[in-house]
């Protein structure tokens, strides 16, 4: 074929693939013969082929991101809730008998402190066959503890007397510190329903129907709002000194997850241990948005997962979370089963949970076991330098080799463990606030997400009653014009 005509029909048949052939150049192509026609219909078979197999597999990926994987085991790392019921092996049933065992003491409810009312129960006749009873002195005593029937709102008129000062020629009136300024709800109020949204997770509408039914309190979801943003506001101070007592604790555990602010993508962040719990809602999943919490070197251990934005914080040490490693081998164990792989994978596992091993020794010290903390340490800088062929084999050994210095820290310290669970587990109560609330929609309500959470959250480890402390708050704030210091 000539060069010319070589050209024309190589365009003739890439406007056929394209979709892009007219009626003219499909006549033109069919006037270079049967060979010519062939071969733009084996390209556009193979073109559709491509596309069809492209189309499958992004549809493949958006359903296992949504359900989990559609054939097959689904992934390690899917989380339970994205898995279809039917996918969850069926529960096995209980082999022993359910409660503590023979001889250990028992667990009962505590009796109350008090006893509000007393009622005595006697029978007249017999309930069997209605005889006559012979009376004894033999009696039973039992506590029933209940709410009252009808629960009503107490609702208390204020006289506020507004005298004139002549000094500074202007009316005065005294502040009345049961509730905030131009508020008509009163700070139990105010902190109860606070309390049950971002502590407790019940949706806006739910509170409203317990207000309306229970409680016999008439509030509209906008008044709820208004008065859980002034209570944050105020709360502000509290949310800082939970961020600084975080960034001044021994260790603090990190993670993040999606989230929206007006329908656009946000991050949640979380930062807590045994004392703080400290939300942070921003636009970036990277380093600036950790360098806005890290403000300075943290001198402590970051335990996270292998997440690398986490590396730009500036550290005295680290702990990555070890069950994400062994996630990852079961992962990978679905798809590769060379023997190389297999090989690196028992070695890795072996390594791993030799350390957990070893912390939970009832009689475990750092001091203790130094020797065998260093063979561990020297185990898995060997495992890390060996070359493989095997490309899953190679990625996983250069992560053990980029971390090889923080994969056995919590050998080191007493009181660091060796997973991220306790992050994942706040992370929690708002990955459930999200799937019932759908995130937030304006800045302000964002804001007010991150300081409310923080501060139950805190008062929570710290064994506070929340309703009644932020209560207190409010009122000493209303009559000294400055919030408490932090409870401890």
């Amino acid at each position: 074929m000539q060069p010319g005509k070589a050209k024309s029909v190589r365009v003739l048949i890439d406007a056929a693939v394209r979709g892009e052939l007219s009626d003219a150049q499909a006549r033109q192509l069919y006037g270079h013969g049967s060979e010519v026609v062939a071969l733009a219909l084996l390209a556009a078979s193979q073109r559709i082929a491509e596309q069809g197999t492209r189309i499958a597999e992004q549809d493949a990926r958006i359903a296992e991101l949504q359900t989990g994987p559609q054939s097959g085991p689904p992934s390690p790392s899917t989380p339970s809730g994205m898995r279809p019921i039917y996918t969850k092996p069926d529960t096995p049933k209980r082999r022993k008998r359910p409660g503590a065992r023979v001889g250990h003491p028992g667990k009962r409810r505590p009796p109350p402190n008090r006893i509000d009312d007393q009622r005595v129960h006697r029978l007249k006749r017999c309930p069997h066959c209605n005889g006559r009873l012979q009376r004894c002195e033999r009696t039973r005593s039992r506590v029933i503890e209940d709410l009252l029937e009808l629960i009503q709102p107490v609702i208390t008129e204020h006289i506020i007397h507004r005298d004139y000062c002549p000094k500074c020629k202007q009316h005065v009136e005294p502040v009345v510190p049961d509730a905030l300024p131009r508020a008509t709800i009163g700070h139990h109020l105010v902190s109860l329903t606070s309390w049950l949204h971002y502590g407790l997770g019940v949706t806006i509408d739910q509170i409203v129907d317990i207000l309306s039914f229970h409680l016999h309190t008439r509030l509209t979801p906008g008044g709820l709002i208004n008065a859980w943003q002034r209570l944050a506001e105020i709360l502000t101070d509290w949310y800082e000194q939970i961020g600084e007592q975080a960034k001044q604790s021994t260790h603090l555990h990190a993670d993040e997850t999606g989230w929206r602010v007006n329908g656009k993508k946000h991050w949640l962040w979380c930062f807590a241990n045994d004392r703080n719990c400290y939300y942070m809602i921003d636009r970036c999943r990277g380093s600036p948005a950790l360098l806005k919490f890290f403000t300075e070197a943290f001198d402590g251990v970051l335990i996270t997962d292998f997440w690398a934005a986490y590396e730009s914080v500036e550290v005295a040490d680290r702990q990555y979370c070890l069950p994400h490693l062994l996630r990852e081998l079961e992962k990978v164990d679905q798809h590769n089963k060379s023997a190389e792989w297999q090989a690196f994978a028992k070695k890795l596992r072996r390594l791993l949970r030799d350390g957990i091993r070893l912390r939970k020794r009832p009689d475990f010290a750092p001091e203790r076991y130094q020797s065998r903390i260093q063979r561990l340490k020297k185990r898995l800088r060997i495992l890390a330098q060996d070359n493989h062929k095997d490309a899953d084999t190679r990625r996983l050994t250069k992560r053990l080799w980029r971390h090889r210095e923080h994969l056995f820290t919590f050998l080191d310290y007493p009181y660091v463990p060796h997973d991220n669970n306790f992050a994942e587990r706040q992370i929690r109560p708002a990955v459930i606030l999200r799937k019932n609330s759908q995130s937030n929609r304006s800045d302000r309500g964002a804001a007010t997400q991150a300081v409310l959470m923080s501060v139950y959250r805190t008062l929570r480890f710290r064994g506070h009653n929340p309703t009644e402390t932020i209560a207190n708050a409010l009122r000493a704030y209303l009559t000294t014009g400055q919030l408490p210091p932090l409870p401890d």
